[in-house]
């Protein structure tokens, strides 16, 4: 069957469509953590090469779906805010190209997350928060070319704006949207190509989009209250994440 890729079988499409559908719902309803299960569902059955740009265009359709779902949502002053700040740090990156030791982004990632949930981070005013949202994209446009998934990074970012969750989520898919675009070009600048894998990326993406109808309607569904503890609690389990295998890098590497 054409639609199956030569280095998958139809068990393993089959559990990574339920994998899309799945992690969408979850992204849907609480803003993140989508993306990096499902990241990880697919390095179990393809090479993290392929893994990462597939992984790119199916977070791009993902995101979209869901900023469609909830466009009239979206803070747009501070997408741009976010946008500027990511090109930015996105140039800088592409002139500054240093090899950090393997496991130290990603611990630093994770202790950032952890100290975004301790409360220890000052109260800003309207402007500080605009020009903190801008700081973010700077730091998240640079980490991208260190640290794969930058979507935690991004959800403390705009958790400082203390959204509405539906103004969160809507607010997010728009930054994540620009991030994977961003690294979709990238991938084709660099030779990758799509073609063979098409119709498997249809299929995700399709799988995908039912997650986020899904999902939105639990989010409507959600008390607020309930969205802040259930955002904290994922983030929790992503700055843990990252930390072992940030102290898995650094000691086996050591």
């Amino acid at each position: 069957m054409d639609w199956i890729p030569a280095e998958l079988g139809l068990l393993s499409v089959l559990v990574l469509l339920a994998s899309s559908l799945l992690t969408s719902m979850l992204s849907a309803a609480f803003g993140l953590g989508g993306g990096v299960a499902l990241l990880a569902m697919m390095t179990l059955f393809l090479p993290i090469a392929t893994v990462i740009p597939l992984h790119g265009v199916i977070q791009a359709g993902s995101n979209l779906s869901r900023l469609a779902l909830l466009l009239q949502h979206v803070d747009w002053r501070s997408v741009i805010a976010f946008a500027v700040g990511t090109l930015l740090g996105t140039f800088a990156a592409s002139l500054v190209l240093i090899e950090l030791p393997e496991g130290l982004p990603e611990l630093i990632l994770g202790l950032f997350i952890v100290w975004s949930l301790s409360g220890l981070q000052p109260r800003l005013a309207a402007g500080q928060q605009r020009l903190s949202l801008a700081l973010g994209g700077i730091g998240t446009g640079f980490a991208t070319l260190f640290v794969g998934a930058t979507g935690p990074l991004v959800a403390v970012v705009l958790r400082i704006l203390q959204l509405q969750r539906h103004r969160h989520v809507a607010t997010f898919a728009a930054c994540m949207v620009l991030q994977h675009l961003t690294k979709i070009v990238a991938f084709a600048m660099l030779g990758f190509s799509l073609a063979p894998w098409l119709p498997f990326l249809a299929g995700m993406l399709a799988a995908g989009l039912i997650g986020t109808w899904l999902g939105r309607h639990i989010l409507d569904r959600l008390d607020e209250s309930v969205f802040r503890y259930g955002l904290g609690g994922i983030l929790a389990l992503l700055a843990a994440r990252l930390i072992y295998q940030g102290i898995q890098g650094l000691v086996g590497h050591g």
